[in-house]
């Protein structure tokens, strides 16, 4: 019977129900390879993608002081700040000019004069860092610096005279609400030289801003050799800047304030060994971080691989600084295209015939 219906053409039923069977599993089957075929296509255009931005976000060395990466972790600022993705409205001159009394602005603008002269430089403590030592002695003409760090307000009336990029965390173009007399911060090294042009004056060199916050004796923080935390913004005491005026009873000898915490201040040298230093080369070896792997990404393992240029040389402490890093001496780098929520600057300036200083 079975026979006859097979030779008819009709299945019987168990056929039926194996073919069924066989039809099913081929249409998952074929599913499953599309959707893994998708995912394929879509990692390798997102691969594609990637070296792609990696091809437009990297630049030549030569492109640096026209660019700025966020240090730490301001990595949304960094963007924003790249790709131009917020609006920026910023400031006139008059609105800058009326953010503070007459009598503030005749303030920070204030210069002391350091005298010409010897000076101890570096240290011989046998805890410093390798990079702070061997202490030697200097000499230096006469000169004079910023009683201040360089204040949000006036580089507001920078940004606003020059159209420069306003730094990272100005929300369009303009100061966080009550930091007009805190230190400008978020910006790097190439602002704050084009600043200090602006401003007819320099960033300091290393011995002139050493020589400022510790007069010539040597000694160990600008009021003395010992720590006093009531005379600082240090080691997350406060958990920000602090303006300016606040730390009167920290200034040196010379009367340059805050040149002990609130923000580590860019300065015109590289990171090179004093003479006879035995710190290592590689310490001063300008080093980038490389991940090697997309798993080394995604853990943000890298290597600190060697690459051609310096680091720039960083004063002073900050907010966040241990407080021996506030050390007079106590000497700290970064690359000069880095900002970040504790980098700041003060100028200096050669003395001008018929015009005194402080």
């Amino acid at each position: 019977m079975a026979a006859a219906y097979q030779q008819r053409g009709t299945l019987s039923d168990e056929e039926r129900i194996r073919r069924r069977r066989f039809l099913a599993a081929t249409l998952v089957t074929c599913v499953a390879l599309a959707m893994l075929g998708g995912i394929v296509h879509v990692l390798m255009l997102g691969a594609d993608r990637l070296s792609y931005m990696k091809g437009k976000a990297t630049y030549d060395l030569a492109e640096v002081d026209q660019r700025v990466r966020a240090a730490g972790e301001d990595l949304t600022l960094n963007r924003k700040n790249e790709h131009r993705q917020s609006v920026q409205k910023g400031y006139t001159v008059a609105e800058v000019d009326a953010m503070l009394p007459a009598v503030q602005w005749q303030e920070l603008a204030v210069m002391v004069t350091v005298p010409a002269g010897e000076f101890l430089m570096g240290t011989d403590r046998e805890r410093s860092d390798a990079q702070d030592q061997p202490q030697h002695r200097i000499h230096l003409a006469e000169y004079n610096i910023d009683k201040y760090p360089v204040t949000n307000a006036q580089y507001a009336r920078f940004v606003a005279e020059t159209g420069h990029r306003p730094p990272l965390h100005w929300e369009d173009g303009r100061i966080p609400p009550g930091l007009e007399l805190h230190p400008v911060t978020m910006v790097s090294w190439f602002d704050a030289s084009a600043y200090a042009r602006w401003a007819g004056k320099r960033l300091p060199t290393e011995a002139e801003w050493e020589k400022a916050a510790r007069g010539s004796d040597g000694r160990r923080w600008p009021w003395g050799d010992a720590m006093d935390a009531t005379r600082l913004n240090t080691y997350y005491q406060v958990g920000s800047t602090t303006e300016v005026l606040r730390y009167p009873a920290g200034a040196s000898v010379y009367g340059a304030v805050d040149m002990a915490g609130n923000v580590s201040e860019w300065i015109a040298d590289d990171f090179r060994p004093y003479a006879g230093s035995t710190a290592p080369a590689e310490l001063f070896q300008g080093k980038i971080g490389v991940a090697n792997s997309p798993a080394d990404r995604a853990m943000k393992v890298v290597d600190l691989v060697p690459v051609q240029g310096f680091y720039k040389v960083m004063r002073g402490g900050s907010w966040k600084s241990d407080p021996f890093s506030t050390s007079t001496y106590h000497r700290n780098f970064s690359w000069p295209h880095y900002a970040s929520d504790f980098f700041g600057f003060r100028c200096a300036a050669d003395p001008v015939p018929g015009m005194e200083a402080q």
